[in-house]
C-alpha cells in the first residue's frame, strides 16, 4: 500500500546507515530483498517463530549468497536484471572487486538506480580510510558546535552521520533517482556520503554564521544551549523538561506560566544576560516535579515538552494518539514516517534471520526450483 509499492530493491547487507535506508524504503512499500553473506547464514540458525531483535532490519526478506562463488555472483546479477534499485554500503571499490560494481550492474540493467553509502564518499584523500559516525560529523563541522560552553563537543548518538546525514540521504537519493528515471528511462549512481549529509544538515547554521547570528564559541548560541529559553532544566524529582521559547510571544508565555512575569528582567535577546537568566531558571524548575511542570505548561505556547526516556516515549498520550510507536513481534519500535493520505506505509514483517527466505525469495524473483537446488548443491547459496 505504501507510495513505493511495486518498486524492487536489492540490499547488499551492511551495518548502520545502509540498513536504515533499506528500512525507510521498505516501510514506504518497496519490496526490499536483503542479500546476506552465506558465511553469516551458516552461523545464524533460523527460527521463524523468534525473529531477531534488530528492528533496523525489519520489513525485508533475506537470502544467503556466497558473493565470492561464481554462481553466487551470477545469481545476484540475475536479480539485478529485474531490480529497480540496489543499495550497498561497502568501502569504495569493494563491489567492483566482487564483480557487482555499478558499471557491471548498469550494463545488465540500464534502468537500475545504484545507491552507494560511504562515510567519506567514493573519492577524495580520505575515501578509503576507516571511520565511524563521530569521525564523519567531525570533519563536516557538525560535531564541534554540539556541546556546552567550556566543555568538549558531545557526540549526538550516531543520529547525525549514520542516520540523518547517511541513511536518510541515501533513501532520499534513491527515491529522487527513481523519479528522474521515469522521465529519462535511465538509471544512475547515487553517491551518498555521511560527511556530505552531515554538512547539509548544518546549512542553517552556516547561514546564521554568515549573518553574524552564530559564533564559533560552543554553547553560546541560540540553539546550542547558550540561550536560557532554549534549554533543558532539571526538576524536583531528578527528571528534565525542555524549553524552546524563542519567539517573543512564546517567551512571554514562559514568563507568565513560570511565575516570572512582572519581574525586572533583562531583554530576552541580551546575550550577555543569558548565563544570569539560566541561574535564575535552574532553581526555579527544581521547585516542582516534571509532572507538575507538565500540568502547568504542556500543550501551551511556551514550546515545552517533558524529556522522556526511550521507555516513556511510547506511552505518552500524544504519541499513542498518533501511533508514533508500534509493536511488531513483541518489540516496541518507531512506526513508519512520514504519513500519506492515500498510500499508508507499513512494516510488512519483523526482521529476518540471515538467509531465512532464500528459496522463497529467489523463486519470487524468477529463479526456478531446479536452479535453486543446483545453487545450493554448489554451495553458492545458503
Amino acid at each position: 500500500m505504501g507510495p513505493l509499492s511495486g518498486i524492487r530493491i536489492l540490499e547488499l547487507a551492511g551495518i548502520g546507515p545502509g540498513p536504515f535506508a533499506a528500512m525507510m524504503l521498505s516501510d514506504m512499500g518497496a519490496d526490499v530483498l536483503r542479500v546476506d553473506r552465506a558465511a553469516v547464514v551458516k552461523g545464524s540458525p533460523v527460527d521463524g517463530a523468534a525473529p531477531p531483535m534488530d528492528v533496523l532490519n525489519r520489513g525485508r526478506k533475506s537470502v544467503g549468497v556466497d558473493l565470492k562463488h561464481p554462481d553466487g555472483l551470477a545469481t545476484v546479477l540475475r536479480l539485478v536484471e529485474s531490480a529497480d534499485a540496489l543499495i550497498e554500503g561497502f568501502r569504495p571499490g569493494v563491489t567492483e572487486r566482487l564483480g557487482l560494481g555499478p558499471d557491471v550492474c548498469l550494463e545488465r540493467n540500464p534502468r537500475l538506480v545504484y545507491g552507494r553509502m560511504t562515510g567519506w564518499g567514493q573519492e577524495g584523500p580520505m575515501a578509503h580510510a576507516a571511520g565511524h559516525d563521530i569521525n564523519y560529523i567531525a570533519l563536516a563541522g557538525a560535531l564541534d558546535p554540539i556541546g556546552r560552553a567550556g566543555e568538549p563537543p558531545l557526540a549526538p548518538l550516531n543520529l547525525v552521520g549514520d542516520f540523518g546525514g547517511g541513511g536518510m540521504l541515501l533513501a532520499f537519493g534513491v527515491a529522487c533517482a527513481l523519479v528522474e528515471r521515469d522521465r529519462s528511462g535511465q538509471g544512475q549512481v547515487v553517491d551518498a556520503a555521511m560527511v556530505d549529509g552531515a554538512a547539509v544538515l548544518m546549512t542553517m547554521m552556516h547561514g546564521m554564521r554568515a549573518m553574524g547570528f552564530w559564533t564559533d564559541e560552543r554553547g553560546t548560541n541560540l540553539l546550542d544551549s547558550g540561550a536560557h529559553f532554549y534549554e533543558v532544566y532539571e526538576t524536583a524529582d531528578g527528571k528534565f523538561v525542555s524549553l524552546g521559547s524563542i519567539e517573543p510571544q512564546f517567551y512571554a508565555e514562559l514568563l507568565k506560566r513560570s511565575g516570572l512575569e512582572g519581574e525586572d528582567l533583562p531583554p530576552q535577546m541580551d546575550r550577555s544576560q543569558w548565563p544570569r537568566m539560566k541561574e535564575r531558571l535552574r532553581p526555579l524548575f527544581k521547585t516542582k516535579t516534571r509532572d507538575e511542570w507538565c500540568a502547568i505548561m504542556e500543550g501551551s505556547d511556551v514550546c515545552f515538552a517533558p524529556v522522556l526516556s526511550m521507555a516513556e516515549a511510547p506511552v505518552h498520550p500524544h504519541n499513542q494518539h498518533r501511533g508514533t510507536f508500534v509493536d511488531v513481534a513483541g518489540i516496541t519500535q518507531p512506526g513508519p514516517a512520514p504519513r500519506f493520505s492515500r498510500t499508508p506505509p507499513e512494516i510488512s514483517r519483523p526482521p529476518a534471520h540471515a538467509g531465512q527466505h532464500t528459496d522463497e525469495a529467489l523463486a519470487e524473483w524468477g529463479l526456478g526450483a531446479d536452479e535453486i537446488d543446483k545453487l545450493r548443491q554448489a554451495k553458492a547459496i545458503a
